[in-house]
């Protein structure tokens, strides 16, 4: 079958998809980046101790709302008040909740931002590598609980819980966990400026808000070189019959099954990865990798918690993500979330089928190794590519709110995760349950519930499109305005042949 000639595009899209690797990619990288580096600091540093905020109006003035808010409920999180333990958590999880609504408009929006400034050539390495920053933030997180424990730990030593529970827990570590969570503000301070600097897409502003000069103004100060503003060829492309609504036909014969398979496929990965992630403490005492709770003190638990995590984020979460950035662009999206999820599948089985084995004294370094490959793949995986995609596929006008609904989606899945993982994983001996909870399935047969969902996952995934080396144009049909590979029936993927 002979291929259609490529329509033309506005010389300012052509130049940001054939411009060479510069420094402003990088900048972007980094100031994108920071936004998920606090994002992972203050989602997972919780554990130790949403949709868009606005349509329409625009990228860049809603990015800099979301910075703002995380920075603020960061430092309030850490100055909750209150005379009572009861009036501090309801202090915190107003904090939080509000902080969760800045984290939740910065996913779209970075992911949108970086793909609409990256070229085609390069373009998934450069959104990987902004949520690969995630893995720092993960990682800083630890490190950072790490030092405060150790330090207040020194200094201010305290009997097990077992021994003495009401002194277990000396006064003075209120300090530690307010420091942890303020400190993540840190990053987020230090990139605002170059967030307000950064100039809108060129995309949103041409497609979106129909304005070919300022595109051209923008995007010729960033790449350096005279670029046409071209408002006649502007006018025709927004004419062509790509006004079609979210909730439109054209929508969902076009795109429905994409955003069905984006939001399904980030929901089915996050309740497994974030299961794994927020309750590794539990898992790491049913294994007897650390000492139960009661043979503790409070810090001592902290610090031996975020060892722990630390070490698990070092040897495999933050490696899965750069394996992610130096490969997606010669593997493809696809391939990589098709082994993530086969990958997470049967090292999850392997936790599951033989888990006596593993309690077993002496075993537990072989469950720690493979717990740790579950969150390698995890992140060379899905973990990424659900967060990719979206943000390659859909039509610009669309493409922060479809993503939005895909990270959404996913977040639903977190909370599934991790509530029904903390009640599920419970021991079937009510002599062994924790305080305040019934019996569940326990953490075997967990696993199992686990497993099955990465598997649906690996299903799922044939839903969505390969994007590699294809304009963003290409991909949402923008280009032409006619169906192509933009139809939802003619999803296309790389042949075995290309897959290795």
């Amino acid at each position: 079958m002979a291929s259609r000639q490529q329509p033309q595009q506005l010389q300012v899209l052509n130049a940001l998809d054939t411009a060479k690797t510069q420094w402003y990619h990088f900048t972007a990288i980094v100031v994108a980046g920071m936004g998920f580096f606090t994002d992972a600091y203050d989602l997972f540093c919780i554990s130790l101790v949403t949709k868009l905020l606005g349509h329409r109006l625009g990228r860049k003035s809603v990015y800099g709302m979301t910075l703002v808010l995380m920075v603020v409920c960061s430092l309030a999180s850490g100055l909750s008040f209150g005379h009572t333990p009861t009036s501090v958590m309801a202090t915190l999880c107003f904090f939080r909740f509000w902080l969760g609504f800045g984290i939740g408009g910065d996913y779209p929006l970075s992911a949108t931002i970086m793909s609409e400034y990256a070229n085609k050539k390069t373009r998934g390495a450069f959104i990987a590598a902004v949520f690969a920053m995630q893995g720092f933030g993960i990682l800083a997180g630890g490190v950072v609980t790490l030092v405060l424990s150790t330090v207040f730990r020194n200094a201010f030593p305290a009997p097990a819980y077992e021994v003495n529970a009401a002194a277990s827990t000396v006064p003075q570590a209120d300090y530690v966990w307010r420091i942890i969570l303020m400190l993540g503000a840190a990053p987020a301070i230090l990139t605002y400026y170059w967030r307000t600097k950064m100039p809108e897409t060129a995309r949103y502003t041409a497609l979106v808000a129909g304005n070919a000069k300022q595109a051209s103004l923008d995007m010729s100060k960033v790449l350096q070189s005279e670029i046409e503003a071209e408002p006649e060829k502007l006018e025709e492309i927004i004419t062509r019959g790509n006004d079609y609504g979210l909730f439109s036909s054209r929508f969902a014969k076009r795109h429905g099954l994409h955003l069905a398979g984006t939001a399904t496929a980030w929901f089915l990965v996050d309740v497994a990865y974030y299961s794994q992630n927020l309750f590794q403490k539990d898992i790491f005492s049913s294994i007897g990798w650390i000492p139960k709770a009661r043979a503790m003190d409070a810090l001592e638990e902290v610090f031996r918690i975020s060892r722990a995590q630390t070490l698990i984020a070092l040897c495999g979460t933050v490696p899965g993500y750069w394996f992610t950035v130096f490969l997606i662009d010669r593997i493809g999206r696809f391939t990589i979330q098709l082994l993530g999820f086969a990958g997470m599948t049967a090292f999850m089985l392997g936790l599951a089928v033989p888990y006596h084995h593993w309690t077993t004294p002496g075993n537990h370094v072989g469950f720690v190794v493979m717990y740790g490959l579950t969150f390698f793949f995890a992140n060379f995986g899905p973990n990424a590519t659900t967060f990719i995609v979206p943000a390659e596929i859909f039509p610009a006008r669309l493409r922060s709110t479809c993503h939005g609904i895909s990270a959404a989606a996913g977040k639903a899945g977190a909370i599934i995760g991790a509530f029904g993982f903390l009640y599920a994983a419970q021991s079937p001996d009510p002599a062994h349950v924790d305080a305040g909870y019934k019996p569940g399935i326990g953490v075997q047969k967990a696993l199992y519930v686990l497993a099955a969902c990465n598997l649906l996952g690996f299903l799922v995934t044939f839903l969505v499109p390969e994007s590699k080396g294809k304009s963003l144009e290409e991909m949402s049909g923008e280009a032409d305005g006619e169906e192509g590979n933009a139809n939802g029936a003619n999803i296309t993927h790389p042949s075995a042949d290309q897959m290795v």
